[in-house]
């Protein structure tokens, strides 16, 4: 049954502190809605539960992104298309850009933004994975003022996130420290394009004399929330990559992550596939394959 549109509030008071202060006023009561390429569909399912909602889509306090000496500042209503075009995201950040450039079609990704895509909260977002091997910060804004947050730890359960009822996410920044690492990416989906990730990774590494010096690995679909592979990590870096490490690195993979069956795919499936995503990463950085 689709929605009434009549049981629908929406406001765009216009200023960011105009917004604000609205969250401010009834936490909780107002949901904030950019491109709405989320929200939609739910609203033309029927399914959308939030009845009072506020426009950010104008505010020109979260759009762009600014490039500085140290980092790299990404307006939370920033959007896809404009993260795959940015030449220091393509170029520094690629798993960022490769992951913007796999959401959705052309009008998608005009519209969809990545604070949108972060606070959505699915565990089978594109951009996530690769904003976890970025060590990506959070800016988060309230009439209470700024609060910035690591982005490991914003998701605290499926659906759910550190996001107070009366803050939005401003800002996502990514220290630029990343350009001589190995950078690595693959989406496994039911087809090629326009798809939701059955498994996705996203990697970076390096090696020197012979061992691994700089590893971090993030799967998305594989648990409540976007993973980041500590334990993975750990247990192959500092060493040589042989078949040894290859087969006790697929094993930490299993062990971390907590695949479901779902309409998409089955746990088994997941399990196999998110071990053989590590391994390939592995094999490609001591090959030093380029992305």
């Amino acid at each position: 049954m689709r929605s009434n549109p009549r049981d629908y509030q929406l406001v765009a008071p216009g200023t960011l502190h105009a917004v604000l202060s609205l969250l401010a006023e009834a936490p909780g009561k107002w949901l904030p809605i950019a491109g709405g390429t989320d929200l939609m569909v739910l609203y033309g399912a029927g399914k959308l539960a939030a009845r009072n909602l506020v426009s950010i889509w104008s505010l020109p306090e979260l759009r762009g992104i600014e490039v500085l000496p140290d980092q790299v500042r990404i307006g939370a209503g920033c959007t896809y298309a404009e993260l795959r075009e940015h030449p220091v995201i393509a170029r520094e950040f690629p798993l960022l850009a490769r992951a913007a450039s796999w959401t959705g079609g052309t009008a998608n990704q005009n519209r969809g933004t990545i604070g949108g895509n972060i606070v959505n909260a699915s565990p089978a977002a594109d951009s996530l994975p690769a904003l976890l091997v970025y060590e990506a910060e959070l800016i988060l804004v309230s009439v209470r003022g700024e609060r910035r947050v690591p982005y490991l730890g914003f998701h605290t359960g499926y659906k759910t996130t550190q996001l107070a009822g009366d803050e939005l996410l401003r800002a996502v920044c990514l220290a630029r420290q990343f350009s001589e690492c190995l950078h690595h990416t693959r989406k496994v989906g039911a087809r090629s394009a326009q798809a939701i990730a059955k498994v996705a990774i996203a990697a970076l590494g390096g090696v020197a004399g012979g061992r691994v010096q700089e590893v971090r690995i993030a799967l998305a679909s594989v648990a409540p929330v976007p993973l980041r592979l500590f334990e993975t990590e750990r247990a192959v870096k500092g060493k040589s990559i042989d078949k040894c490490l290859l087969a006790a690195a697929r094993r930490a993979t299993v062990s971390e992550i907590r695949p479901i069956d779902d309409i998409r795919s089955t746990a088994r499936y997941r399990s196999a596939v998110s071990s053989n995503l590590v391994e390939e990463f592995l094999r490609r950085l001591s090959a030093g394959a380029p992305i």
